[in-house]
């Protein structure tokens, strides 16, 4: 397998679409609540969508603990111990 389609590779890419797809989710409920609030008035479940948005959210959550520990698995397999890596530009 070459290495540009490590296993580590794929699991960024697959990380970075569902963050793109579940921030475009948000974009779209919130659409969806505007355009309802405006034609359902006080009728409207605003209850329903902040437990949706709150769903999405705890999803992205969800997305940046599983970043950082592929992150943390990559250092460890190359010998780094990730509290201890910084970046070049951060060391003037």
């Amino acid at each position: 397998m070459s290495s540009s389609h490590s296993p580590e590779k794929e699991a960024r890419r697959a990380l970075s679409r569902l963050r793109r797809s579940l921030e475009k989710s948000i974009r779209e409920v919130q659409a969806l609540e505007g355009a309802l609030r405006s034609a359902e008035g006080g009728d409207f479940p605003s209850d329903a969508y902040d437990e949706a948005l709150d769903r999405v959210h705890r999803l992205l959550s969800f997305l940046d603990e599983e970043e950082q520990r592929l992150r943390e698995k990559v250092l460890a397999a190359g010998g780094l111990e990730p509290g201890r890596v910084r970046r070049a530009s951060t060391l003037d």
